[in-house]
């Protein structure tokens, strides 16, 4: 580590010098909101200025222990000295050709090591920019190679928002008004959100009927000759980080199987050792025909790839294709972020993922306002409720906490309606997640 990063090894708890954000965050801020988006929904006033490891700190010296991850990409944490290595030296020898059209060392030693990595026999990879280019491109191959023209996807899902992306996102309503058409033929069935079950059933009696569901789409709605493939997140990120029950992509896969219909999972957010796997679908034993995946893959350098069963790809050269997709510098990046991972973060994550679950489990007990604590290894939420009972929806009182854990120096983030989200880098310790429960237990108090 260099040594301006040097005094970050010391850290165990955050430094507030000034109550955030201080003079010199608002004078960006301020000048931020002259030229920005609308578009953009920034959460709460935090302003980066440096960031290493799992600390991030503003212009006025505050600096904050970050359970967003930059918003779950900077897996193996911020500016980590052997990430930084592998671009620097990369950008000293080129900094781009596009591999497309042409070869280079860098992208073939990243598709050999994805391609022993994936959970997708027989793999093929083909290298995008980000997440929602990865959505497209699995749409793309999936109707190319069925000849089908259907989706199927889950309620509550994300999937990005690109057009195609959208047509298959349904977590919020902002995400797809004002602009349809969308692209057309995408049906959503209901989610495994056995919190809330769509179709008012309790786990294990309800049978797993949301797949049953599934099936029944098939046989009216959405003819199953005419499905090209089925859409899903093994965990629902934007929509609230709802875990399917064990039973649930087995069962799934097997239906799908039966009519051809191709598994797509979406592991953007929940892949990369987030959940404790280095894919997340391997907690659940089934083998995707595509998987895809971004974020965590480039630690904060855009790339994504899509993995896909080779008998899949019978499309032709020029069918699709990008300019930047597996950028060298890019590629390399990823080689080093899937070392450190498969290296002994992926172990980490999920050892920290259950000391953060069973101290989430232990506020909740002295919470009733906490309804629901879910998630695998370091992707992690608590759902917010007026009454345990009714399960109302409390948003409100969330996005209080978010904000009294941001003033605390604890950066946490929202997902769903009304639900918190834990997704630190990966290199997390068990002194910070002590130091995560015990900001958060007070931020709980001060609610």
């Amino acid at each position: 580590m260099s040594d301006r990063f040097a005094d970050y090894g010391r850290l165990t708890k955050p430094e507030i010098a000034v109550p955030p954000p201080g003079p010199k965050a608002k004078e960006v801020i301020e000048r931020e909101e002259k030229v920005a988006s609308p578009a953009h929904g920034r959460g709460y006033p935090l302003c980066v200025e440096r960031a290493c490891g799992v600390w991030v700190e503003d212009p006025d010296g505050n600096r904050f222990l970050d359970c967003t991850s930059g918003i779950g990409v900077v897996n193996v944490g911020h500016c980590h000295p052997e990430v930084v290595g592998a671009l620097v030296e990369q950008a000293g020898k080129f900094f781009h050709y596009c591999g497309a059209d042409f070869y280079y060392i860098q992208q073939t030693l990243l598709s050999e090591r994805l391609v022993e990595a994936a959970p997708v026999p027989d793999a093929v990879p083909f290298f995008t920019n980000s997440g929602a280019e990865s959505t497209e491109a699995a749409m793309k191959l999936a109707r190319y190679h069925t000849r089908r023209p259907r989706f199927l996807a889950l309620r509550g899902s994300f999937h990005g928002r690109t057009f195609g992306a959208m047509s298959l996102t349904s977590s919020k309503a902002v995400q797809r008004n004002r602009f349809a058409p969308l692209v057309p033929e995408v049906t959503h069935v209901p989610n495994p959100y056995c919190y809330r079950c769509p179709l008012r059933l309790e786990y294990p009696s309800c049978g797993l009927a949301c797949v049953d569901a599934v099936e029944e789409y098939l046989n009216t709605i959405a003819p199953a000759d005419e499905v090209a493939a089925f859409f899903a997140e093994p965990i629902q990120g934007e929509g609230g980080y709802i875990v399917p029950p064990p039973e649930y992509f087995p069962k799934l896969k097997a239906l799908l199987d039966k009519h051809g219909i191709l598994l797509v999972m979406d592991e953007v957010q929940a892949g990369n050792g987030r959940t404790g796997k280095l894919f997340a679908i391997e907690h659940w034993g089934v083998e995707p025909d595509i998987v895809y995946t971004a974020k965590g893959l480039g630690s904060g350098f855009p790339i994504g790839v899509m993995l896909s069963r080779r008998e899949l790809n019978d499309w032709e050269p020029g069918a699709h294709s990008n300019t930047y997709g597996a950028n060298p510098m890019g590629c390399m990046v990823a080689l080093k972020t899937l070392e450190l991972l498969q290296g002994g973060l992926v172990r980490n994550a999920a050892e920290r993922g259950e000391q953060l679950m069973a101290g989430l489990r232990e506020l909740q007990a002295r919470h009733d306002f906490i309804g629901d604590v879910r998630g695998k290894g370091l992707m992690t939420a608590v759902e917010i409720v007026k009454d345990p009972d009714t399960k109302e929806r409390d948003p409100e009182r969330r996005n209080a906490l978010v904000k009294e854990c941001f003033r605390r120096g604890l950066l946490t983030y929202y997902c769903g309606d009304n639900s918190v989200r834990f997704i630190p880098p990966l290199i997390i310790t068990r002194e910070q997640i002590d130091t995560v429960l015990e900001i958060f237990a007070e931020a709980l108090k001060a609610v």
